[in-house]
């Protein structure tokens, strides 16, 4: 009798036990209003999360982690436990779509350990349209500091779903060999799954319609000098898109792949802004409510209108000449500004510009000028070049151009996606700040 009560309680137990462990590697989090959703969940031992919008399916079963040098955080993982947190933040910013922003989320922080008891963390926020998420890796022993090589994340959609994205384009190629420069066209209303005809993926933001159960647009946000800047891979037949990292040959082949990362540290956001028709993705300001200012503005900025010459007459029309022409334009239309553009340096000369600039400014018209990005990693003959690649000649540059009266730089022909790239661009806007120079980025990955 005694036997059969013990069976009978182990049975219980058993009962009682299997679907709490069960549960434990579930969870879910909805916006305020409860429409959009994101289910958190392992498989066999794999991260992995969906998406459902009004109860429609958005995304399914889509794979997260990340592959690191010290170890691989996609799978044979752990579910050791979930926070969870209102967000409310105000902000305003003059810039952007709408002036003044009030982005209310709930937050959902998912822990997960390795064999080796190394916790990993993703957070995911979810508003009434977006969800933002990213990867938080905490320290590990004596462990300061690891590369992430590959991220697992994807976003896999239903089979009847079309795309709207623009290929990444091959390193190294293009005009005197700098592209990728972000400027191919978009796909119009495509099946997923179709490959890019250089396997090179495409582009941030990419836009996807789930048949007619609404829209979704896939990004990242947050990307500074402490990671480098990624894209989706080309699609698989069943609707996968996952994170790539830049090719190794961007740069002229210099630099990493992927991204050094001091610890505690964490990733960009991925971004899914989701709805039943365009609208939420027309007007979200996702990129930014996630996001806060890397340094304060030295001063407050004056953006406006300019006139250009390259637009018509090309590298031909930077003459003294034809930028005459062009402040009177600018003047006679009442814009701010001329951009004068490549091969300036040449063909006028620092000492004649300084010139040119006095006599915009007797027509109340402020100046823009061009410059290579770098010479190492382009054949761009265009100058100035090598004087936006280096803090030391940076800075003496931008101590020239605030001398002369310039307004801003648009700086062009970058590399790649690389950290060191975004390091570039990162050190570029930190001392154009110091200097009160504004900035233009051509040629350029997402801001």
């Amino acid at each position: 009798m005694s036997m059969k009560l013990s069976f009978l309680a182990s049975i219980l137990f058993l009962h009682l036990f299997i679907p709490a462990v069960a549960c434990a590697q579930e969870t879910t989090v909805s916006g305020p209003d409860g429409q959009l959703s994101v289910k958190v969940f392992l498989k066999n031992g794999e991260p992995h999360y969906s998406v459902t919008y009004q109860d429609k399916v958005m995304l399914e079963d889509s794979p997260l982690g990340l592959v690191t040098n010290e170890g691989d955080f996609s799978r044979n993982l752990t579910y050791t436990g979930e926070q969870r947190e209102h967000i409310d933040k105000t902000y305003s910013q003059e810039k952007i779509k709408r002036s003044q922003v009030h982005y209310t989320a709930h937050q959902l922080t998912c822990s997960f350990e390795d064999s080796r008891q190394r916790e990993i963390r993703i957070v995911f926020q979810v508003s009434n349209n977006d969800i933002a998420f990213r990867y938080e890796l905490p320290t590990w022993g004596e462990r300061r500091a690891c590369v992430v090589q590959q991220e697992a994340t994807g976003f896999k959609f239903p089979e009847n779903t079309t795309t709207f994205l623009s290929n990444m384009m091959a390193p190294m190629g293009a005009f005197a060999c700098t592209s990728p420069s972000y400027e191919s066209g978009y796909t119009n209303d495509e099946p997923v799954g179709k490959p890019t005809y250089q396997k090179q993926g495409y582009v941030f933001p990419g836009l996807f319609r789930v048949g007619d159960q609404g829209w979704v647009l896939v990004s990242e946000t947050g990307v500074n000098s402490l990671y480098c800047a990624s894209h989706l891979s080309d699609g698989t037949k069943d609707g996968l898109y996952t994170i790539a990292f830049p090719d190794e040959r961007q740069n002229n082949g210099f630099g990493s792949t992927g991204a050094q990362l001091g610890l505690p540290g964490v990733t960009p956001w991925r971004t899914i802004t989701v709805g039943k028709d365009l609208s939420p993705i027309v007007e979200t300001t996702i990129p930014f409510d996630v996001v806060d200012p890397l340094y304060e503005a030295s001063q407050e900025y004056q953006y406006g209108r300019g006139t250009w010459s390259w637009i018509v007459w090309q590298d031909a029309s930077m003459n003294w000449d034809d930028q005459v022409t062009y402040i009177d334009l600018a003047a006679e239309l009442g814009y701010e500004y001329i951009l004068m553009d490549a091969l300036w340096d040449t063909n006028i000369g620092y000492e004649r510009m300084e010139e040119l600039i006095r006599y915009a400014n007797t027509k109340n018209v402020d100046v823009f000028l061009w410059y290579n990005s770098n010479g190492s990693y382009n054949d761009a003959p265009q100058g100035p070049r090598n004087r936006m690649s280096t803090s030391i000649a940076r800075k003496e540059e931008m101590k020239w151009l605030k001398k002369a009266g310039v307004k801003g730089l648009k700086v062009d022909f970058f590399g790649g996606d690389k950290q060191e790239t975004m390091r570039v661009y990162e050190d570029i806007l930190s001392d154009a700040n110091d200097y009160g120079l504004m900035i233009i980025f051509h040629g350029c990955t997402l801001p």
